[in-house]
């Protein structure tokens, strides 16, 4: 298979390292918003824990199918190359993700860009939350604006994944996000303002 990729010399591959790797099936919404600090209180109010600011970028790349990003996050040596599967509806919603962790994202960035076509550089600073095994994401998004989201990782069967979907509609509702600002795409698919 390495002989098959063109003008891509065998030693960058071969000094690319994981240091870990996952799949997981979650449950997860997004909604465009106008404020985050109603956000914050609420989130406070119902005893939320944040766990981080970050300044990320995702590099969205053309695929077959589903969705390819290496996410970089400023001050992180890693990065991490995400794949990802999921259904385009508004509301909360099932995807099948793959983690790798990259040691040298510059060499597999290279790679990438050699072999992939580049679709949309995605810059946000994300203030992550930790509320009864649900991750909140605050999403400031350059060109795009504010967003929530909210994550949590589910099992293949598929009460187990209805019964975390219903999870998320609570929190939703306790949040109280209009169902009119509910997003069903991803970032890279959203048009710029």
């Amino acid at each position: 298979m390495i002989a098959t990729i063109p003008n891509v010399r065998v030693e960058y591959l071969l000094k690319i390292e994981t240091k870990h790797n996952k799949q997981h099936k979650m449950v997860e919404f997004k909604a465009k918003v106008g404020d985050h600090e109603i956000l914050r209180k609420k989130l406070s109010a119902l005893g939320a824990q944040q766990l981080g600011i970050f300044q990320q970028t995702d590099l969205y790349f053309k695929v077959p199918e589903g969705r390819l990003k290496l996410r970089e996050v400023e001050g992180n040596r890693t990065a991490e190359l995400i794949y990802y599967e999921r259904e385009n509806i508004s509301g909360p919603k099932i995807d099948d993700t793959f983690i790798l962790r990259i040691q040298e994202p510059e060499e597999l960035k290279n790679i990438l860009n050699k072999i992939l076509t580049p679709l949309k550089r995605i810059e946000k600073i994300r203030e992550i939350y930790q509320l009864q095994g649900i991750q909140i994401h605050l999403d400031t998004v350059k060109n795009l604006g504010k967003f929530v989201e909210l994550e949590r990782q589910t099992s293949d069967d598929p009460k187990t994944a209805e019964k975390d979907r219903l999870i998320l509609e609570i929190l939703i509702a306790k949040l109280e996000i209009d169902p009119i600002n509910f997003v069903s795409l991803s970032y890279s698919d959203l048009p710029w303002t």
